[in-house]
């Protein structure tokens, strides 16, 4: 069976506990630490004048060519960290510098809203 598909979350919502350990997330953001030792990077981006950072352990992805100040792409699964807290167990990390960010995250918040009225609409289509 495969895993359920992954959903965009912004780098915020990682450590705020919306996201359940588990569950396959894919999360943007500015690689501002890499550790080669430990197989570990954190991504940093910008929300309401605070910075937020995201943990990814990176072993399912080296060797990899980190770019320090590029933004990347991650796909994988949640897994909790103690003193760290969520960290993302990377399955694939892509470098997408040159993205426009507020595009981005226009384009995540319409597939949320076109996914909450899909669901709407089924569930008023069982209904009748």
């Amino acid at each position: 069976m495969l895993p359920a598909p992954a959903v965009f979350h912004f780098p915020w919502e990682v450590n705020s506990g919306e996201v359940q350990e588990g569950e396959s997330v894919r999360v943007f953001g500015r690689l501002v630490c890499y550790q080669p030792e430990e197989s570990r990077a954190t991504l940093s981006a910008q929300h309401a004048s605070k910075e937020h950072r995201v943990a990814v352990h990176t072993l399912f992805v080296e060797p990899f060519n980190p770019i320090i100040g590029a933004q990347y792409l991650v796909l994988g699964e949640i897994e909790k960290a103690e003193g760290v807290g969520a960290v993302i167990r990377a399955r694939v990390l892509n470098c997408v510098d040159g993205v426009n960010v507020a595009l981005l995250q226009n384009a995540i918040n319409e597939q949320r809203s076109f996914f909450i009225e899909r669901e709407q609409t089924s569930d008023d289509a069982h209904a009748t």
